[in-house]
């Protein structure tokens, strides 16, 4: 079956399965913020539509001011993206014809860029039976062959956080070989406050590169908005390769207002605090498996009935709640769901949904 890539995708879900379009689904495929857009967004776009008929200022001068103060670094570790999604591609295109590790599963846009750049990829895979843990002593060996090593932290589609210590290791031994560590912080404003971003780890590890986004918390995807955060000697060349005016005026006048906006952040996180304590903790008493996860998302598998994912994923759809297949995730085969925490009415339809299944099955 020709399975979309990304979640996010009802409409051709529908036309994949036949379901008529005028047919309401809840979507827990994407692992977007229902308490966003930020209800002041409108207006302010608004407010700003006559730039439109103008050039963005091609410095993004405002926009890298406000990310680099939010972030705690200077400017010129900052380079503003067109989603996350430009800012893999451009890593990607730094490390070009060279040899890369990436640590599945993960998000795919890793290995299509490194495939786009000519880089040789090697695979390697989360412990999938020892919680989602990082093979560390495989990697620690893995940084000596190789240029750049791609993690996700959190990790889609696990919501796994990889360990500081971990991190400090590798980064530890990349400097020794000269061998990068590429960080998808994309989720991370999603985090618990005890578990912050290494954008201060900067100024100590000169071979780490992160990459951010601001669609996932803000539920802005339309509008793209991503950022690199590495050294100056590194942003300058990305910045050299990027296209002119990658991002819209809009998305420019946005950034400062976004990044100010704390109080969003913190409802977002009392939320999702909220129901993911309370649907984590029901899954478990239906017998659901559970990925450890610590943010908006997880990976799901029916205890009792393991080989029945597919099985599962249709039986939601048939009841109105379209989950994220998992089969172009390498490692996972199909075999488990990625579902979105979504707003407490749509959380406990769910719940409901998969009660039904297990009372069935």
């Amino acid at each position: 079956m020709n399975w979309p890539n990304h979640g996010g995708q009802p409409e051709k879900l529908k036309q994949l399965f036949n379901i008529k379009m005028d047919r309401e689904l809840l979507d827990f495929s994407a692992n977007l913020n229902p308490l966003g857009p930020p209800s002041w967004l409108k207006a302010t776009l608004d407010e700003h539509y006559e730039k439109i008929t103008r050039y963005p200022d091609p410095s993004y001068s405002k926009s890298i001011l406000s990310i680099a103060d939010h972030e705690g670094v200077e400017q010129d570790n900052v380079l503003l993206t067109n989603g996350g999604a430009e800012a893999i591609f451009l890593v990607a295109k730094y490390f070009e014809n060279k040899k890369a590790v990436i640590v599945h599963p993960t998000f795919s846009e890793y290995e299509r860029a490194c495939k786009h750049y000519d880089i040789d990829v090697e695979d390697i895979f989360y412990e999938q039976e020892n919680s989602f843990n990082l093979p560390t002593s495989v990697i620690k060996e893995k940084i000596k062959e190789n240029d750049v090593i791609f993690l996700c932290r959190p990790n889609n589609p696990t919501g796994t956080v990889i360990a500081e210590e971990d991190l400090q290791l590798y980064l530890e031994e990349g400097k020794k070989t000269e061998t990068y560590i590429v960080v998808d912080e994309a989720f991370v404003d999603f985090l618990p406050t005890s578990i912050p971003s290494l954008s201060t780890w900067l100024a100590s590890y000169p071979n780490l590169i992160l990459l951010r986004s601001l669609t996932k918390l803000y539920t802005i995807p339309g509008l793209r908005i991503g950022y690199i955060l590495a050294q100056p000697t590194i942003i300058n060349v990305l910045k050299n390769e990027q296209i002119p005016w990658s991002v819209n005026s809009l998305v420019d006048a946005v950034i400062p207002k976004l990044l100010e906006d704390g109080s969003f952040l913190e409802n977002t996180r009392a939320w999702l605090s909220e129901q993911s304590e309370s649907v984590h903790g029901i899954l478990a008493e239906l017998d659901f498996y559970i990925s450890p996860t610590q943010v908006n998302f997880y990976l799901l598998r029916d205890k009792k009935h393991p080989k029945r994912t597919e099985e599962l994923f249709y039986f939601l759809l048939e009841h109105g709640i379209l989950t994220r297949h998992t089969h172009n995730f390498k490692g996972l085969n199909g075999e488990f769901l990625r579902i979105a925490i979504r707003a407490k009415e749509e959380n406990e339809r769910l719940i409901a949904v998969l009660q039904n299944w297990r009372n069935e099955s």
